[in-house]
């Protein structure tokens, strides 16, 4: 997990127990990797219109690896095999499970409206953005409402209550 930037407050160490926290509690158990960077306006928006072909900076974005994708190779800095090491088993390896990023600016923008508190929303497009990681979506109301109801469970057990209720719709 790494802060890449210096708008807002993030505390790397809190955040990094929620997203393990969450993994577990989705039943990923054993050695597993996820990257999650904190970012800037601008690095979001450079972000944002290569992946998703959309102006500005958004809150989160997910980056799952595809499994089918993923080449067993060496370990990192294991140098070779060599007479005293065994080959790398399949079974050994971490499991990858790609990368979220959030933009903290947005997160402190939209927090009044949506989670209510900074610290909510920055605990909801976490917990968003591992469930993106760990194959949960949100392409039609059922899938939306699925992952919707997982994330407000999870933060509850795991975060607390949030301020406000970011899944209600607005009455027009």
């Amino acid at each position: 997990m790494a802060d890449e930037q210096a708008a807002h407050p993030v505390d790397v160490a809190r955040w990094s127990r929620l997203a393990e926290q969450v993994i577990e509690a989705e039943g990923i158990h054993g050695d597993a990797e996820l990257s999650v960077l904190f970012v800037d306006a601008e690095v979001m928006t450079g972000l944002n219109r290569r992946f998703m072909e959309a102006d500005g900076p958004t809150d989160v974005l997910s980056f799952p690896l595809d499994d089918d994708l993923i080449e067993l190779g060496r370990w990192p800095d294991a140098s070779t095999t060599g007479p005293d090491r065994g080959a790398v088993q399949p079974e050994d390896a971490p499991l990858l499970l790609g990368d979220v990023v959030i933009c903290p600016e947005v997160a402190a923008r939209n927090a009044p409206e949506h989670a209510g508190s900074y610290d909510d929303e920055i605990a909801l497009l976490l917990v968003h953005g591992v469930l993106h990681v760990l194959g949960h979506d949100h392409i039609d109301d059922s899938t939306t409402a699925a992952m919707q109801a997982r994330e407000r469970e999870l933060l509850t057990e795991l975060h607390g209550e949030l301020q406000r209720n970011p899944w209600e719709k607005p009455v027009p």
